[in-house]
């Protein structure tokens, strides 16, 4: 088995894996994978379509795990800063 096959299956082990995953954040993570190797492989490989679809999905799936992300440190915050405060009642 060629090197480039190897990557072309590791790109479709992490397509697969992003699957299995129960976390936006995780999916995020494994899809940003997939893509960059994808990316890699359609272009060591010369397969073009494959290659355009993951460079385009790349910056697609990294805004969103920046979204994913900045919104789970902005509810671990609230949660921290509600917690500093217990005998203050919570805002209607």
């Amino acid at each position: 088995m060629r090197w480039l096959d190897l990557l072309g299956f590791s790109a479709s082990i992490a397509v697969l894996a992003g699957f299995y995953m129960t976390s936006v954040r995780s999916l995020r993570m494994f899809s940003v994978a997939s893509n960059v190797l994808f990316v890699a492989y359609g272009l060591l490989a010369h397969i073009y379509p494959v290659f355009l679809l993951h460079i385009i999905l790349l910056p697609i799936n990294l805004v969103k795990l920046y979204g994913a992300v900045r919104s789970a440190l902005e509810t671990r915050i609230a949660a921290m800063t509600s917690a500093s405060r217990p005998g203050e009642a919570a805002p209607d």
